[in-house]
């Protein structure tokens, strides 16, 4: 097969690059899908991170209602076999009790993204339900990371992330419930936004309150490919249940300037939580860097009960997801989680909340009224919060204490041991503001180091701003230009 690139030629070449290539009549679409499905063929073997290609729409870029003329012009896009549906389309949540799950009708944002010229060609892998850090399950497939296959991913957009980091595609499909964009994208080398609340549309299927946790994105390489998927992206289904909100200027034409002097706090001790001093020594040197950019830069913390605010979000994290996992049984014709097709945790987790009282949601809502207010004073005096991606080393593959297999009988104990690694990600979606990894450190044992930035709600353009001031600053050299050892390049 001739391929219209060359492998490194294709690596350096980000959605926005292969749109403009597309536009000057030097590459064609079908060019595009060839070569990234040939791109996965080459990576997914040693990273099992693409759960199908869809080869009709490889052979054929229009088949699915993919606009030609969107900003993106048919740049390949993996959706997360998890969130947005596409018609007769398998979705199957990496869960046994959902295979052979096909979907009936597009999302709304399944539309935008087709509208906006992406090319959707395949499913990319997630842990069960997207529930916990790792998309690995023997049973399933068990998602490796391309910087060392001994290590996970993390989760839950997995395969995305995977694929994203290994040079397959330039840009791939992410969902973030509580980190889910950011960590996977802060331990594979990649740039992932989690928007503010009232950005991206759930509809039709999900709005509800998990509308004000969970929300939809992309995992890219460049800060360029971020701005125009959220510019294009963005926006509210008819009846949407909460206003939708749009910039007063693109954020594609904003993070063309350099934001100014940001006041920025650095953080790590999050109530009962803390960093490793590795990661604490690779924040410092972040800061001290942005320093020398111009922003002033010191250690500062919301004033909020984080105990409370932790507990809150695993009582909306119990019952959402038991709630999830009902709806799901439901026209199964279930009645309760099989154990032979569900993971245990998430039978434990259905098992917990199911029958969650309205004054327990009460109690947990008026926390996270508290929470949010907490941060947003906090936003009067800083611009920026600067935090680890994660709190601990990333875990190695078998590590089953964080994954739905583990055989950990309390539900609450197996949430509060995600919190010790996960600390940093999750109260952004309690809070609906947003936060953003970028891939400015490593950790000892080769990985990526993700940097993540919070800022109040609405505030995503000054994110993205101040991620691209410094990728310009690194002349665009994430990951101090290192590549990880799966990659389109190698071999």
């Amino acid at each position: 097969m001739t391929l219209a690139m060359s492998w490194d030629e294709w690596a350096g070449h980000d959605a926005t690059a292969l749109a403009a290539r597309v536009n000057k009549g030097e590459l064609t679409a079908a060019e595009l899908a060839t070569q990234a499905a040939a791109a996965i063929a080459r990576t997914n073997p040693a990273l099992s991170a693409v759960v199908e290609v869809f080869e009709d729409v490889v052979a054929d870029p229009l088949k699915d209602g993919m606009n030609p003329a969107g900003p993106f012009a048919g740049v390949p896009y993996l959706m997360k076999d998890l969130g947005p549906t596409l018609k007769g389309r398998l979705q199957e949540m990496g869960s046994l009790l959902m295979r052979g799950n096909r979907a009936t009708a597009d999302s709304y944002l399944a539309g935008r993204i087709r509208q906006a010229g992406l090319n959707i060609l395949g499913r990319s892998t997630t842990p069960e339900f997207g529930v916990c850090s790792s998309a690995e399950n023997p049973a399933v497939y068990v998602t490796r990371n391309p910087w060392d296959t001994d290590y996970t991913t993390c989760g839950s957009s997995a395969g995305s992330a995977a694929m994203v980091a290994a040079g397959a595609l330039p840009i791939s499909h992410a969902t973030d419930g509580g980190g889910s964009i950011r960590i996977p994208a802060g331990v594979n080398g990649v740039i992932g936004l989690k928007a503010s609340r009232g950005v991206f549309s759930i509809a039709p299927s999900a709005s509800d309150l998990t509308g004000l946790v969970s929300t939809q994105g992309c995992l890219t390489r460049s800060v360029r490919d971020m701005a125009a998927f959220v510019d294009s992206c963005r926006g509210g289904a008819p009846g949407e249940f909460m206003p939708y909100w749009s910039p007063a200027e693109p954020y594609s034409e904003l993070i063309r300037r350099d934001p100014g002097r940001l006041r920025i706090a650095l953080s790590h001790e999050w109530g009962d939580y803390r960093a490793t001093p590795e990661r604490v020594q690779e924040l410092e040197r972040v800061g001290r860097f942005l320093q020398e950019l111009g922003h002033e830069v010191d250690w500062a913390l919301p004033v909020v009960d984080f105990r409370a605010a932790f507990a809150a979000q695993t009582t909306c994290y119990i019952s959402n997801f038991a709630q999830t996992i009902g709806n799901l049984l439901a026209p199964l014709g279930l009645e309760r989680p099989p154990a032979d097709r569900v993971e245990p945790v998430n039978i434990r987790i259905w098992e917990a909340g199911l029958n969650t009282s309205y004054t327990e949601r009460a109690r947990m809502q008026a926390v996270f009224n508290t929470t949010s207010r907490g941060f947003g004073a906090f936003f009067e005096d800083w611009d920026i919060i600067l935090t680890p991606i994660t709190a601990l080393p990333t875990p190695r593959i078998g590590t089953t204490e964080y994954l739905t297999l583990s055989d950990n009988p309390s539900v609450l104990d197996w949430f509060g041991n995600l919190w010790r690694n996960f600390a940093y990600t999750p109260l952004a979606n309690l809070c609906g503001i947003p936060g953003i990894s970028l891939p400015l450190a490593m950790q000892d044992n080769g990985l990526p180091l993700g940097i993540h930035a919070l800022a109040r709600q609405a505030n995503d353009g000054l994110l993205l701003q101040l991620a691209a001031q410094i990728e310009r600053a690194i002349s665009g050299q994430w990951n101090a230009g290192r590549r990880p050892a799966v990659h389109v390049t190698q071999g």
